[in-house]
C-alpha cells in the first residue's frame, strides 16, 4: 500500500523541481509562460527545447528573445520564435515542432507533412515553406537593427520528424532537426570572421526587446490577420467548406477577444489595438495641452483625451 503514496509524491517531486528550474530560465522571464502550460503546448514546447539546447551560449554572453512581434510598414506584426543574439550576430529560429515525415524546397510555397494513420494509409497536411517565412522575418528584423548586423536563418524540426526529401539551394539557409542545433551553430560560427563587441550584443538585446513584451490584443490581433491571410489566399474559392467556416468562427472569437482587451485596458488603441503613448499638441487650439495617441501614427490616427 505505500507505494501508492510513494509514486504519486515522487511525480510531485519531479514536477516540482523541474517547475523551479524552468522559473530561473530566461524563457519564462521573457515569456511569462507557466510551466505547465510549455510542456503542454506543442509551439511553446518547440521554442523551449530549441532554448534549452543553447542555453550554455547564455555563458559564454549570449542573448534569447522569444516571440518578438516585429512592425510591418502594413500596421501588421511578423513574429519570430527564438532569437540568439551573440557575438557571431543574430540567430533566428523558426521552429516546428512537428511529427511525421517532411517533403519540401526552398522555393516551393508550401511543404508537405505526411502522418501515418495505421494500416498503411498516411495523412497529408500542407504547411507554408519555413523557409519563406524566416526570410519575411529577417526582413522586417533588419528594418529595427539595420543591414550590417549578420543574421542567421535556421528552421528547427523536432527529433520526432524526419525531413524525407528537404532540398536547399542557398548555402545560408539551414533546416535541421533539433539534435542539429548545437553543431549547427557552431558552423555558422566558425564561418564568421568579424565578432561583435558585448556592447552591440547588449544594444541590440535592449532595442529589441520591447517587441516581446506586447501587449495580450497585439498578440490576438497577429494571430487574427494570419488567419484572415491565409482564408483570403487560399480558400476563397471555397469558403463555404468546413475548413473555411472554422477559420472564420475562430476569426470571430479572437475578434471579440481583442475588443475586451481593449475596452478592459486604457491604454490600448479602441481602433487598431496598438499602445497609446502620452502626446503634447503642437499646433491649434489644443496646443501644448497633451492626450494619448495611437502609436500607429500617422496610420491610425486614434485618439484618448487626458
Amino acid at each position: 500500500m505505500l507505494i501508492f503514496f510513494i509514486v504519486p509524491l515522487l511525480f510531485v517531486g519531479i514536477y516540482w523541481y523541474q517547475n523551479e528550474i524552468f522559473k530561473n530560465t530566461s524563457y519564462h522571464k521573457i515569456t511569462h509562460n507557466s510551466f505547465l502550460s510549455t510542456r503542454t503546448d506543442l509551439g511553446r514546447n518547440g521554442e523551449y527545447l530549441t532554448y534549452k539546447n543553447l542555453k550554455g551560449y547564455e555563458d559564454k554572453g549570449g542573448k534569447f528573445l522569444f516571440n518578438c512581434y516585429l512592425p510591418k510598414d502594413d500596421g501588421t506584426t511578423t513574429e519570430i520564435d527564438v532569437m540568439l543574439i551573440n557575438e557571431d550576430g543574430i540567430f533566428c529560429f523558426e521552429s516546428k515542432n512537428y511529427s511525421g515525415w517532411i517533403f519540401g524546397d526552398e522555393r516551393s510555397r508550401n511543404w508537405t507533412q505526411i502522418l501515418p494513420k495505421g494500416k498503411g494509409r498516411s495523412h497529408k497536411e500542407k504547411f507554408l515553406n519555413p523557409i519563406t517565412q524566416n526570410k519575411v522575418h529577417i526582413k522586417w528584423l533588419k528594418k529595427q537593427i539595420g543591414e550590417s548586423i549578420p543574421v542567421h536563418s535556421v528552421i528547427v524540426f523536432s527529433q520526432r520528424c524526419t525531413l524525407k526529401k528537404v532540398t536547399i539551394e542557398s548555402l545560408d539557409i539551414h533546416v535541421i532537426n533539433r539534435p542539429m542545433i548545437v553543431a549547427t551553430v557552431k558552423g555558422i560560427a566558425s564561418c564568421q570572421s568579424e565578432k561583435l563587441t558585448n556592447e552591440t550584443i547588449n544594444k541590440l538585446y535592449d532595442s529589441l526587446y520591447p517587441y516581446t513584451q506586447v501587449t495580450e490584443s497585439v498578440k490576438l490581433q497577429h494571430v487574427d490577420n494570419i488567419r484572415n491571410k491565409k482564408l483570403d489566399k487560399h480558400y476563397s474559392e471555397a469558403s463555404k467548406t468546413r475548413f473555411s467556416e472554422e477559420i472564420q468562427v475562430k476569426s470571430v472569437e479572437t475578434k471579440k477577444r481583442l475588443e475586451e482587451v481593449k475596452v478592459a485596458d486604457p491604454g490600448i488603441c479602441l481602433k487598431c489595438g496598438a499602445e497609446l503613448v502620452l502626446r503634447t499638441s503642437k499646433r491649434g487650439e489644443n496646443l501644448g495641452k497633451q492626450f494619448y495617441g495611437c502609436s500607429s501614427y500617422p496610420k491610425c490616427r486614434f485618439i484618448r483625451n487626458l
